[in-house]
């Protein structure tokens, strides 16, 4: 017998990820994004980590998260705090992971109801 729901009711789910893609609700996404609980998934507008700024991190401040979930491609990379100043000011908290840790994270606290963003860096493959 099956107790859990396939997708969250009213929220938003990623249910896979790879090196090049991650599907939100049922739909691939090919380029960095923007995963709130609830609402729009948005296009984030950064191609590679070297490409991060200050200008990234205060667009999640619009969507106000407690909680955001930074997943920093393949692998674990850690931004300088400077870039995310805002988030800090806000008393917003941000915790990096790797692309599939992050993914796997953000499903388990917007389960949990909690108002925790994914901000997920998909660099194009050379």
């Amino acid at each position: 017998m099956k107790f859990q729901l396939d997708e969250q009711q009213g929220g938003n789910s990623i249910s896979r990820h790879d090196k090049n893609r991650v599907w939100v609700n049922g739909q691939a996404h090919g380029s960095s994004l923007l995963v709130p609980w609830r609402g729009e998934v948005q296009s984030w507008g950064v191609g590679r980590f070297e490409a991060l700024d200050e200008a990234a991190f205060e667009r999640i401040l619009a969507l106000k998260p407690e909680l955001v979930i930074f997943g920093s491609g393949e692998r674990l990379r850690f931004v300088q705090p400077a870039l995310y100043r805002a988030l800090i000011q806000a008393r917003i908290g941000l915790e990096t992971m790797d692309l599939a840790a992050a993914c796997r994270t953000y499903n388990v606290l917007a389960a949990e109801g909690r108002s925790v963003l994914a901000a997920l860096l998909i660099e194009p493959q050379s």
